[in-house]
């Protein structure tokens, strides 16, 4: 396989409860996630306890809606409002699973999608050298339209700065580009309208040796992170101009990278040797190695998101699976993990096989595993659902047969399956605030979902086409 060959080369509203299933790692109890981040969970999405009571022998059912109106009336809590939690017993019963309706059509497969952090712009990159951002507040109005240089094969990610000023973009080499998106001009064509400035990240200016898989900033906006399919992972001081860290951090390409929480001294990566690591920049000199390893996956890791605690974070995997981790499982870096599978399998543009869903790692550190979605063809991205409106109670993940998939993070039940479009969705994303979902996909469409009652007629129902093409050059 090329080095570059890591892509695909093919290409029911309402709620759902037994399609999905979860398992736990370890001696954990079945079907049900009995954990710390399950209490959390409860705790920060759970109503008043004067609500909640029931009387003894009475079946403990959600509190409704309307009661929870009821007693901020007649001031239960005796604050007069709604806590936190109470907001988000409300708003995470309803979810974004009304529609769709379109946002646009690029004029290539959509590979990235991302709101801003208070959710009032939005970003979405094509295949075709075309990334525009759009202003949520005024009606999905484009604020800029971008046509980049000169790429290799795709735009593979995006990332826009926490003060939304600058907007970097990465490709299959090593040099990512800088766009300043709060400039005046509508229209961004690089290097002639305005500067698209390079990054190097390769270590003697050879930007052909590698890719760029994964790219994000920082939360004070003054560094990125990212992976390489060199094996490294990256640190780029913004304000010095260079790479300020190159780690040699696995023994395949490394598909995803993330912060794993706001300080950004802890850094999540996964890799194609389907090994999770954890990183701590504060000792990394000293120390040479990750400070620790999370198995699990039996194949490659295509997305890790972090639930921005620096200590819980979910993977995607090419077998079939997200999973949930706790960091204070992981394990020394020493841990061989040589493939387990026994199969000739390319996920690029082979079906997985239906037996390997069975199969099990046999020293798995995750806290739960969710299954029902797929992930093939491409690097299909999951996410934890907003902390605002559900703190983060689901987990949603796009897939290869054409879908977004909501998971309850407790119990693995599948909540939701978003069902439209007739290309594989590689991303999703969930507005921060308002429930309102936003998926990208293949068939170049990007739509949103979201609840019922917004007073409009959504898109027709299509027909689930699974055609497969076959392209001389794989893509990721």
């Amino acid at each position: 396989m090329g080095r570059f060959g890591k892509g695909a080369s093919s290409c029911d509203d309402g709620y759902a409860s037994s399609s999905g299933s979860l398992s736990q790692g370890g001696n954990g109890r079945p079907d049900y996630l009995d954990h710390e981040i399950a209490q959390l969970t409860k705790l920060r999405s759970q109503p008043h306890e004067f609500l909640s009571r029931t009387a003894p022998g009475k079946l403990r059912l959600p509190v409704s809606t309307v009661k929870m109106l009821v007693g901020r009336e007649v001031n239960y809590s005796g604050r007069g409002r709604f806590s936190a939690a109470d907001s988000c017993h409300v708003l995470s019963r309803y979810l974004p699973v009304n529609g769709p309706w379109k946002v646009d059509g690029m004029n290539s497969r959509v590979y990235t999608s991302q709101f801003s952090n208070d959710g009032s712009f939005f970003v979405a990159a094509s295949q075709e050298s075309n990334i525009k951002v759009y202003n949520v507040d005024k009606n999905w109005k484009i604020q800029k339209d971008i046509e980049t240089k000169a790429l290799r094969w795709t735009i593979t990610d995006t990332s826009l700065s926490p003060d939304q000023r600058f907007l970097v973009y990465a490709s299959i080499c090593a040099i990512v580009n800088i766009v300043d998106v709060g400039s005046s001009a509508r229209e961004s064509l690089a290097n002639v309208t305005e500067i698209h400035k390079g990054l190097d990240f390769s270590a003697d200016g050879d930007e052909d040796e590698f890719g760029i898989f994964s790219v994000k900033f920082s939360t004070d906006g003054q560094e990125l992170v990212a992976a390489g399919s060199d094996n490294f992972i990256y640190v780029y001081d913004l304000q010095a101009n260079k790479c300020s860290l190159r780690i040699p951090a696995h023994k395949s390409d490394v598909n995803t990278v993330c912060f794993a929480d706001e300080t950004g001294h802890l850094i999540f990566s996964g890799s194609d040797d389907s090994l999770c690591k954890v990183w701590d920049r504060r000792c990394f000199i000293s120390k040479g190695r990750a400070n620790g390893v999370l198995m699990g996956h039996l194949e490659g890791i295509t997305f890790i998101d972090s639930r921005r605690d620096g200590r819980y974070f979910i993977s995607n995997g090419k077998d079939q699976t997200t999973k949930l981790w706790d960091i204070r499982k992981m394990s020394s870096n020493t841990t061989d993990n040589s493939r387990l599978r026994d199969y000739d399998w390319d996920y690029r543009w082979m079906e997985y096989p239906s037996y390997a869903r069975r199969l099990k790692h046999p020293h798995d550190q995750s806290l739960a595993t969710y299954k029902g979605h797929s992930v093939l063809r491409t690097l299909i991205r999951c996410y934890f659902s907003p902390e605002y409106s559900t703190a983060q109670k689901y987990i949603y993940t796009g897939s290869s047969d054409n879908s977004v998939y909501i998971y309850d993070l407790v119990s693995g039940a599948q909540v939701a399956k978003l069902d439209f479009h007739n290309a594989p969705v590689r991303d999703c994303c969930w507005h921060p605030i308002y429930p309102m979902l936003i998926s990208s996909s293949w068939d170049c469409n990007i739509v949103r979902w979201e609840i019922p009652g917004i007073g409009e007629a959504p898109l027709p129902k299509r027909r689930t086409v699974r055609a497969r093409r076959f392209f001389g050059r794989a893509l990721r």
